[in-house]
């Protein structure tokens, strides 16, 4: 167990629009050890206003790294949780505060973690939060729900320190032990091409329509992201699918060609 763990752990922010929150948010990151913050097409920076909000964690700002999209900031990541407001249509595998924390800090010894945030009016897409593995919702007074960006990175951060105070007093410095198996999760580039894989595929098999495809790929995202693959069971997955195309396309050659054979007088 070390603090080098904190390393580990990406504060990734969604497409901020006013500057001072990613000033805040990286004050609030230093006050509790993170360091790495990762900014998605924010709408301005760099920015005066985000160092005046900084004060002293004007480091955190100066490595920031700025992306074009979330599958940029979450690349090598082995667990992403995006922090959701609201329940969803479908709903996903869902964490409180204290859960993430303790999940996002024992998780970070094996791999890369990443923690989402969305946009100050909107928070992230649904496109964006069925990226993640788990989303985290932070309870508060349903009578005035609206939480500061700055604030709800602080709340998570505070987790995050919380859940290294507690395994540094824990027996064998652990407070979720995820040696028991035998591989790695697969991260989050490798499973965003096996769903682009597996929606070619359900679509060549006539399974998926490209012009209505529903919600069951959101359902089938849901399926593998609270099973947590790891990479051997992915590499397996790509290989049955590969060889269903493989199938289907020689299936469809051998019709083609019985179609063109000449017939008997």
């Amino acid at each position: 167990m070390s603090v080098q763990q904190f390393q580990q752990i990406r504060i990734v922010l969604v497409g901020t629009s006013h500057p001072g929150n990613i000033g805040g948010a990286a004050r609030a990151m230093k006050n509790m050890g993170l360091s790495r913050l990762y900014l998605v097409a924010p709408k301005e920076y760099p920015s005066e206003k985000a160092l005046w909000r900084a004060a002293g964690a004007l480091d955190v700002l100066d490595n920031a790294v700025v992306v074009d999209s979330v599958d940029e900031a979450i690349e090598g990541c082995g667990l992403v949780v995006g922090t959701s407001a609201r329940e969803r249509r479908i709903p996903w595998p869902l964490l409180d505060p204290r859960e993430c924390g303790e999940r996002a800090w024992s998780e970070s010894a094996e791999h890369e973690v990443a923690i989402l945030f969305g946009r100050e009016d909107r928070g992230l897409t649904n496109e964006e939060l069925h990226k993640c593995n788990y989303h985290v919702h932070i309870p508060a007074n349903p009578e005035y729900t609206s939480l500061n960006l700055a604030t709800a990175v602080q709340v998570l951060c505070y987790e995050l320190r919380m859940a290294y105070l507690q395994a540094e007093r824990s027996e064998g410095g652990k407070l979720i032990d995820f040696n028991e198996w035998d591989l790695p999760p697969a991260k989050a580039e490798a499973l965003e091409r096996y769903y682009d894989h597996l929606q070619e595929t359900l679509m060549e098999l006539g399974f998926l329509s490209p012009d209505n495809p529903r919600q069951t790929m959101t359902r089938l995202r849901r399926l593998y992201n609270r099973v947590r693959l790891d990479e051997m069971e992915l590499s397996i997955l790509r290989g049955m699918l590969t060889a269903t195309q493989n199938y289907i396309f020689h299936t469809n050659k051998k019709l083609a060609n019985s179609d063109t054979d000449p017939k008997p007088e």
